[in-house]
């Protein structure tokens, strides 16, 4: 199969953005990151993108409809959609008699936190000079390398057709295949900042930055502070004394007693996961829909839309949690009288 080929397939069977990479680009990656660590002989890269879809961002956008991201847009594409067109493209290559690693966003068994560094007490090497499993390949390094798109400030990958809307897989093979050229730096990222002003917890830094050379290319991005994004991607921050505290609580009392949710988070307790993963509460306010909403205004993204993302008139929404800020403009039938039941009428009813 060719290159072109390989390409064609892999939008057939759901891709949305397909790119190429060789593997001599990984040259000089770290040991945990480096797919060499996974297959010794591989020789190409296959990187794929997944539309995250527009309307998926709307109902958080609008402040009403908070689960259809997590679960269409985070969790559907990450654990069903994208597995299943990885995992045909693996079959085809398979069959062309030649080794092929489907490689999505499992890796809860990853060596390396969030940060990068190894988790003690996870893992150990099985041998000398083996890193410790399970190395964790850099989808958005990976992407950047194959050709895809590049890393923008925020740290999130950024495709020529969608930008931050979309998920990234990976295909690694012992396929020979032309790759694609990489991306220059600053193709579709203009700094404009909309990411560090828009992020509800702060969390990604204006003068604070990290720089690598990937492929030959001189990249820099902000310097997240993932610890404060974990928790604000959650809907969470700290409470203040005689402030409710139990929002990452569970129904039984378990988990984390002194958080409550955050001014753009409506729900007095963490929602349960969706697709185990799914939990931006956040809606990836700066990283993506800011992001997004700058790089479509601009037009340099191919897939148009009728209507803008945002309208000129368009206004934030802040949620006020102080005691009866706001009411139900209807009632009934949403909140009925609820009144104390024994268990003999409970089950009467």
């Amino acid at each position: 199969m060719t290159s072109q080929e390989i390409k064609e397939l892999a939008m057939r069977l759901g891709a949305d953005e397909v790119a190429i990479g060789s593997i001599d680009r990984w040259e000089g990656a770290p040991s945990q990151q480096d797919p060499r660590m996974i297959m010794p002989k591989a020789k190409s890269i296959i990187a794929m993108s997944f539309r995250v879809f527009r309307g998926s961002l709307r109902g958080i956008e609008e402040g009403t409809y908070f689960s259809n991201y997590s679960a269409m847009g985070y969790g559907g594409i990450t654990y069903l959609y994208m597995p299943m067109t990885i995992i045909n493209m693996c079959k085809a290559i398979e069959d062309e008699g030649y080794e092929a690693v489907p490689y999505g966003h499992q890796s809860d068994w990853r060596a390396v936190d969030n940060k990068g560094y190894i988790i003690p007490n996870r893992a150990r090497p099985v041998a000398p000079g083996k890193p410790v499993p399970d190395i964790m390949v850099n989808l958005r390094i990976a992407a950047f390398l194959c050709g895809l798109g590049e890393i923008g400030y925020s740290k999130m990958f950024l495709s020529p057709k969608f930008g931050p809307r979309c998920r990234v897989g990976i295909i690694i093979t012992e396929m020979e295949l032309e790759p694609d050229p990489i991306m220059e730096p600053g193709t579709l990222c203009n700094r404009c900042m909309a990411c560090v002003r828009e992020c509800p917890g702060g969390c990604i830094p204006k003068d604070k930055t990290v720089k690598v050379t990937l492929g030959g290319k001189e990249c820099e991005w902000a310097d997240v502070d993932m610890d404060r994004c974990s928790m604000v991607f959650m809907g969470a921050e700290k409470a203040g004394e005689g402030e409710r505290d139990d929002y990452l609580c569970g129904p039984n009392g378990s988990g984390r007693k002194g958080y409550k949710p955050t001014w753009f988070n409506p729900f007095y307790q963490k929602p349960k996961q969706l697709y185990k993963t799914g939990k931006a509460i956040c809606g990836a306010a700066g990283c993506t829909r800011a992001c997004y909403t700058s790089l479509e205004r601009r037009g340099v993204l191919t897939n148009k839309f009728k209507e803008p993302f945002r309208d000129k008139g368009w206004k934030p929404w802040r949620l006020d949690w102080s005691e009866g800020a706001i009411e139900l403009d209807e009632p009934a039938p949403y909140t009925p009288p609820y009144e104390e039941k024994t268990e003999e009428k409970f089950y009467a009813d």
